[in-house]
Protein backbone atom coordinates (compact mmCIF):
# COMPACT_ATOMS: atom_id res chain seq x y z
CA UNK A 1 0.00 0.00 0.00
CA UNK A 2 1.58 3.56 -1.10
CA UNK A 3 2.19 5.82 1.79
CA UNK A 4 1.39 8.58 -0.65
CA UNK A 5 -2.06 7.09 -1.55
CA UNK A 6 -3.06 7.57 2.57
CA UNK A 7 -1.73 11.05 2.42
CA UNK A 8 -3.70 12.12 -0.38
CA UNK A 9 -6.92 10.17 0.69
CA UNK A 10 -6.40 11.39 4.46
CA UNK A 11 -5.79 15.32 2.98
CA UNK A 12 -9.35 14.85 0.97
CA UNK A 13 -10.83 13.75 3.92
CA UNK A 14 -10.17 16.56 6.55
CA UNK A 15 -10.70 18.98 3.62
CA UNK A 16 -14.26 18.90 4.15
CA UNK A 17 -16.24 20.58 6.51
CA UNK A 18 -17.81 19.07 10.08
CA UNK A 19 -21.23 18.00 10.95
CA UNK A 20 -22.06 18.27 14.51
CA UNK A 21 -24.23 14.60 14.51
CA UNK A 22 -23.45 12.62 17.30
CA UNK A 23 -23.13 8.88 16.36
CA UNK A 24 -22.90 5.81 19.38
CA UNK A 25 -19.71 6.48 22.20
CA UNK A 26 -16.71 4.72 20.88
CA UNK A 27 -17.63 4.72 16.98
CA UNK A 28 -15.00 7.29 15.32
CA UNK A 29 -16.04 6.78 11.83
CA UNK A 30 -18.54 4.92 9.15
CA UNK A 31 -17.26 3.49 5.73
CA UNK A 32 -20.20 2.55 3.92
CA UNK A 33 -22.54 2.61 7.04
CA UNK A 34 -19.95 -0.26 8.89
CA UNK A 35 -18.63 1.54 12.00
CA UNK A 36 -14.99 1.93 12.76
CA UNK A 37 -14.72 1.86 16.63
CA UNK A 38 -12.20 3.69 18.45
CA UNK A 39 -10.73 0.93 20.23
CA UNK A 40 -9.62 -0.65 16.96
CA UNK A 41 -7.06 2.68 16.65
CA UNK A 42 -6.31 2.24 20.59
CA UNK A 43 -5.25 -1.35 19.54
CA UNK A 44 -2.79 -0.29 16.54
CA UNK A 45 -1.70 2.53 18.34
CA UNK A 46 -0.59 0.98 21.26
CA UNK A 47 1.24 -2.03 19.65
CA UNK A 48 3.22 0.87 17.20
CA UNK A 49 4.01 2.41 20.23
CA UNK A 50 5.01 -0.90 22.48
CA UNK A 51 8.38 -0.48 24.35
CA UNK A 52 8.36 3.46 24.47
CA UNK A 53 7.62 3.97 27.79
CA UNK A 54 8.07 7.28 29.03
CA UNK A 55 7.93 8.98 25.88
CA UNK A 56 4.92 11.46 26.13
CA UNK A 57 3.87 12.62 22.38
CA UNK A 58 2.25 16.07 21.87
CA UNK A 59 -1.53 16.60 21.34
CA UNK A 60 -1.07 17.42 18.00
CA UNK A 61 1.54 14.11 17.35
CA UNK A 62 -1.11 11.95 18.69
CA UNK A 63 -3.99 13.05 16.38
CA UNK A 64 -1.49 13.13 13.53
CA UNK A 65 -1.03 9.74 14.15
CA UNK A 66 -4.08 8.83 14.76
CA UNK A 67 -5.35 9.90 11.53
CA UNK A 68 -2.76 7.82 9.64
CA UNK A 69 -4.20 4.67 11.61
CA UNK A 70 -7.50 5.67 10.87
CA UNK A 71 -6.45 5.92 7.21
CA UNK A 72 -5.09 2.59 6.96
CA UNK A 73 -7.87 1.39 8.76
CA UNK A 74 -10.26 2.71 6.29
CA UNK A 75 -9.06 1.46 3.60
CA UNK A 76 -8.72 -2.08 4.94
CA UNK A 77 -12.74 -1.53 5.67
CA UNK A 78 -12.90 -0.57 1.52
CA UNK A 79 -11.11 -3.73 0.64
CA UNK A 80 -12.97 -6.11 2.69
CA UNK A 81 -16.20 -4.80 1.08
CA UNK A 82 -14.93 -5.18 -1.95
CA UNK A 83 -14.41 -8.95 -1.19
CA UNK A 84 -17.86 -9.07 -0.23
CA UNK A 85 -19.11 -7.22 -3.27
CA UNK A 86 -17.05 -9.83 -5.09
CA UNK A 87 -18.33 -12.75 -3.28
CA UNK A 88 -15.04 -13.83 -1.69
CA UNK A 89 -14.62 -12.63 1.64
CA UNK A 90 -12.18 -13.56 3.84
CA UNK A 91 -14.15 -16.79 5.46
CA UNK A 92 -13.86 -17.77 9.33
CA UNK A 93 -12.04 -20.97 7.97
CA UNK A 94 -9.70 -19.23 6.62
CA UNK A 95 -9.31 -16.64 9.14
CA UNK A 96 -8.65 -19.79 11.71
CA UNK A 97 -6.14 -21.39 9.54
CA UNK A 98 -4.08 -18.10 9.54
CA UNK A 99 -4.42 -18.28 13.17
CA UNK A 100 -3.54 -21.73 13.50
CA UNK A 101 -0.18 -20.87 11.45
CA UNK A 102 1.00 -18.40 14.07
CA UNK A 103 0.17 -20.70 16.93
CA UNK A 104 2.03 -23.58 15.61
CA UNK A 105 5.04 -21.27 16.13
CA UNK A 106 4.68 -20.51 20.13
CA UNK A 107 4.78 -24.01 21.98
CA UNK A 108 1.88 -24.77 24.74
CA UNK A 109 0.01 -21.90 25.77
CA UNK A 110 2.76 -19.27 25.12
CA UNK A 111 0.97 -17.59 22.64
CA UNK A 112 -1.97 -16.54 24.91
CA UNK A 113 0.63 -15.64 27.79
CA UNK A 114 2.35 -13.24 25.11
CA UNK A 115 -0.88 -11.59 24.65
CA UNK A 116 -1.49 -11.22 28.27
CA UNK A 117 2.32 -9.97 28.73
CA UNK A 118 1.84 -7.26 25.57
CA UNK A 119 -1.97 -6.27 26.91
CA UNK A 120 -3.01 -7.61 23.52
CA UNK A 121 -6.96 -8.17 22.68
CA UNK A 122 -7.36 -11.51 21.18
CA UNK A 123 -10.53 -9.97 19.42
CA UNK A 124 -8.87 -7.26 18.38
CA UNK A 125 -6.16 -9.02 17.01
CA UNK A 126 -7.66 -11.47 15.39
CA UNK A 127 -9.77 -8.51 13.46
CA UNK A 128 -6.55 -7.04 12.35
CA UNK A 129 -5.22 -10.57 10.96
CA UNK A 130 -8.45 -10.79 9.24
CA UNK A 131 -7.69 -7.16 7.74
CA UNK A 132 -4.13 -8.67 6.39
CA UNK A 133 -5.74 -11.91 4.96
CA UNK A 134 -8.29 -9.34 3.20
CA UNK A 135 -5.49 -7.19 1.75
CA UNK A 136 -3.79 -10.56 0.68
CA UNK A 137 -6.51 -12.07 -0.96
CA UNK A 138 -7.47 -8.99 -2.66
CA UNK A 139 -4.17 -8.57 -4.17
CA UNK A 140 -3.68 -12.03 -5.18
CA UNK A 141 -7.24 -12.92 -6.64
CA UNK A 142 -8.64 -9.82 -7.88
CA UNK A 143 -5.32 -7.35 -8.59
CA UNK A 144 -2.64 -9.68 -9.82
CA UNK A 145 -4.52 -11.50 -12.74
CA UNK A 146 -5.64 -8.09 -14.56
CA UNK A 147 -1.60 -7.59 -14.82
CA UNK A 148 0.16 -8.62 -17.19
CA UNK A 149 4.23 -8.16 -18.05
CA UNK A 150 5.34 -7.91 -21.57
CA UNK A 151 9.01 -9.00 -22.34
CA UNK A 152 9.68 -5.88 -23.91
CA UNK A 153 9.14 -4.20 -20.57
CA UNK A 154 11.75 -7.07 -18.36
CA UNK A 155 14.51 -6.28 -21.64
CA UNK A 156 13.80 -2.44 -20.98
CA UNK A 157 14.56 -3.08 -17.37
CA UNK A 158 17.04 -4.90 -17.48
CA UNK A 159 19.32 -2.36 -19.96
CA UNK A 160 18.69 0.42 -17.87
CA UNK A 161 19.77 -1.27 -14.30
CA UNK A 162 22.35 -3.38 -15.69
CA UNK A 163 24.23 -2.54 -12.82
CA UNK A 164 21.68 -4.03 -10.08
CA UNK A 165 22.53 -7.61 -11.87
CA UNK A 166 26.67 -7.31 -12.04
CA UNK A 167 27.47 -10.10 -8.92
CA UNK A 168 31.23 -9.24 -7.50
CA UNK A 169 33.05 -12.28 -6.97
CA UNK A 170 33.07 -13.84 -3.63
CA UNK A 171 32.56 -16.88 -1.46
CA UNK A 172 29.83 -18.61 0.07
CA UNK A 173 30.53 -19.84 3.81
CA UNK A 174 28.65 -22.43 6.15
CA UNK A 175 29.22 -20.72 9.45
CA UNK A 176 29.27 -22.86 12.44
CA UNK A 177 29.57 -20.13 15.58
CA UNK A 178 29.32 -21.67 19.17
CA UNK A 179 30.44 -21.26 23.23
CA UNK A 180 32.86 -23.34 23.11
CA UNK A 181 35.97 -24.82 20.71
CA UNK A 182 34.48 -28.35 21.56
CA UNK A 183 30.78 -27.59 20.33
CA UNK A 184 32.11 -26.49 17.65
CA UNK A 185 33.83 -29.22 16.79
CA UNK A 186 31.06 -31.25 16.95
CA UNK A 187 29.00 -29.03 15.08
CA UNK A 188 31.27 -29.64 12.21
CA UNK A 189 31.41 -33.46 12.57
CA UNK A 190 27.73 -33.64 12.87
CA UNK A 191 27.59 -31.32 9.82
CA UNK A 192 30.22 -33.84 7.66
CA UNK A 193 28.17 -36.91 8.15
CA UNK A 194 24.82 -34.63 6.23
CA UNK A 195 22.82 -33.28 9.38
CA UNK A 196 21.09 -30.49 8.27
CA UNK A 197 21.77 -26.77 9.95
CA UNK A 198 18.60 -27.27 11.94
CA UNK A 199 19.19 -30.53 13.33
CA UNK A 200 22.64 -29.74 14.37
CA UNK A 201 21.19 -26.50 15.98
CA UNK A 202 18.65 -28.46 17.29
CA UNK A 203 20.80 -31.27 18.76
CA UNK A 204 23.51 -28.73 20.35
CA UNK A 205 21.60 -25.95 21.89
CA UNK A 206 24.31 -23.49 22.06
CA UNK A 207 25.40 -23.80 18.10
CA UNK A 208 24.29 -21.84 15.15
CA UNK A 209 24.52 -22.74 11.75
CA UNK A 210 24.26 -20.51 9.02
CA UNK A 211 24.89 -19.43 5.02
CA UNK A 212 27.20 -16.20 4.83
CA UNK A 213 28.22 -14.92 1.60
CA UNK A 214 31.45 -12.78 1.81
CA UNK A 215 32.72 -10.96 -1.39
CA UNK A 216 36.48 -10.80 -2.19
CA UNK A 217 38.60 -8.45 -0.26
CA UNK A 218 35.80 -7.94 2.81
CA UNK A 219 36.61 -11.10 4.54
CA UNK A 220 37.76 -10.45 8.00
CA UNK A 221 41.62 -9.88 8.94
CA UNK A 222 40.98 -12.48 11.23
CA UNK A 223 39.61 -15.09 9.08
CA UNK A 224 42.05 -14.39 5.80
CA UNK A 225 44.97 -16.71 7.13
CA UNK A 226 42.29 -19.59 7.48
CA UNK A 227 40.56 -19.64 4.85
CA UNK A 228 42.58 -18.29 2.08
CA UNK A 229 43.67 -21.51 0.53
CA UNK A 230 40.57 -23.77 1.79
CA UNK A 231 39.08 -26.02 -0.44
CA UNK A 232 35.28 -26.23 -1.75
CA UNK A 233 34.32 -28.82 1.41
CA UNK A 234 36.48 -28.17 3.30
CA UNK A 235 36.58 -26.75 6.99
CA UNK A 236 38.84 -24.36 8.64
CA UNK A 237 40.34 -24.24 12.46
CA UNK A 238 37.86 -23.52 15.02
CA UNK A 239 38.65 -19.30 15.20
CA UNK A 240 38.50 -17.75 18.13
CA UNK A 241 36.29 -14.71 18.27
CA UNK A 242 36.00 -12.30 20.98
CA UNK A 243 33.85 -14.81 23.49
CA UNK A 244 32.90 -16.99 20.74
CA UNK A 245 34.26 -19.62 18.27
CA UNK A 246 33.53 -20.56 14.88
CA UNK A 247 34.63 -22.42 12.02
CA UNK A 248 33.90 -21.46 8.08
CA UNK A 249 33.28 -24.18 5.16
CA UNK A 250 33.47 -23.09 1.99
CA UNK A 251 30.50 -24.27 -0.15
CA UNK A 252 31.16 -22.10 -3.37
CA UNK A 253 33.57 -19.74 -4.78
CA UNK A 254 31.92 -17.25 -7.80
CA UNK A 255 33.81 -15.09 -10.02
CA UNK A 256 32.43 -11.57 -11.13
CA UNK A 257 29.65 -12.02 -13.42
CA UNK A 258 26.72 -10.27 -15.41
CA UNK A 259 23.51 -12.27 -15.06
CA UNK A 260 21.78 -12.50 -18.64
CA UNK A 261 18.64 -11.62 -19.12
CA UNK A 262 16.92 -14.44 -18.66
CA UNK A 263 18.56 -15.10 -15.21
CA UNK A 264 17.94 -11.46 -14.45
CA UNK A 265 13.96 -12.34 -15.27
CA UNK A 266 12.59 -13.25 -11.65
CA UNK A 267 14.05 -10.28 -10.03
CA UNK A 268 12.78 -8.15 -12.81
CA UNK A 269 9.61 -9.53 -12.84
CA UNK A 270 8.92 -9.18 -9.33
CA UNK A 271 9.91 -5.40 -9.14
CA UNK A 272 7.51 -4.40 -12.22
CA UNK A 273 5.07 -6.05 -10.56
CA UNK A 274 4.97 -4.47 -7.39
CA UNK A 275 5.41 -1.37 -9.04
CA UNK A 276 2.31 -2.59 -11.29
CA UNK A 277 -0.06 -3.49 -8.07
CA UNK A 278 0.85 -0.21 -6.26
CA UNK A 279 -0.21 1.58 -9.31
CA UNK A 280 -3.06 -0.37 -9.67
CA UNK A 281 -4.19 -0.80 -6.23
CA UNK A 282 -3.95 3.12 -6.09
CA UNK A 283 -6.38 3.79 -9.08
CA UNK A 284 -8.43 1.67 -7.79
CA UNK A 285 -8.39 2.99 -4.24
CA UNK A 286 -9.45 6.57 -5.88
CA UNK A 287 -12.02 5.53 -7.80
CA UNK A 288 -13.54 3.63 -4.42
CA UNK A 289 -13.51 6.75 -2.35
CA UNK A 290 -15.51 8.87 -4.55
CA UNK A 291 -18.04 6.52 -4.97
CA UNK A 292 -18.20 5.81 -0.80
CA UNK A 293 -19.60 7.05 1.95
CA UNK A 294 -16.91 7.88 4.59
CA UNK A 295 -17.57 9.61 7.94
CA UNK A 296 -15.14 10.92 10.33
CA UNK A 297 -15.88 11.85 13.65
CA UNK A 298 -14.64 15.84 13.89
CA UNK A 299 -12.69 14.89 17.01
CA UNK A 300 -10.21 13.42 14.45
CA UNK A 301 -9.64 16.33 12.12
CA UNK A 302 -7.38 18.99 12.51
CA UNK A 303 -8.65 21.92 15.03
CA UNK A 304 -8.15 25.27 13.41
CA UNK A 305 -9.40 28.53 15.08
CA UNK A 306 -9.83 30.15 11.55
CA UNK A 307 -11.14 27.93 9.15
CA UNK A 308 -13.87 28.71 6.54
CA UNK A 309 -16.19 26.22 6.11
CA UNK A 310 -16.02 23.71 2.90
CA UNK A 311 -19.40 22.94 1.14
CA UNK A 312 -19.66 19.23 1.14
CA UNK A 313 -22.66 19.34 -1.02
CA UNK A 314 -20.98 17.06 -3.60
CA UNK A 315 -18.74 14.92 -1.82
CA UNK A 316 -19.07 11.46 -0.69
CA UNK A 317 -17.00 11.95 2.05
CA UNK A 318 -18.55 13.53 5.08
CA UNK A 319 -17.04 14.31 8.39
CA UNK A 320 -19.19 13.78 11.65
Amino acid sequence: MKKVTMILMLTFIFLLGCQNKKDEPGIIARVNGKPIYLSQLNYKYDLTHDGSAGFIPSVNQVRSEYGQILGDIIVQELVSQELAERDIPVTDKELKEAEDQVRSDYPGNAFEQILIEEYIDLNSWRRQLRYQLAMDKFFSQVLRPEIKIDYKEAEEYYRTHLSDFYIQAGSKFEMIKGSSRDLVTKAVEEFGKGLTPAEISSNLKEVTVREIWVRNGQLPATWEPFVQKLGIGKSSPVITQEKEFICLILKEKKDATLLTPLQAYPTIEKVLLEQKLDDKFELWLKDKIVKSDIKISKELLPQKETEEPVSTEDANLKAE
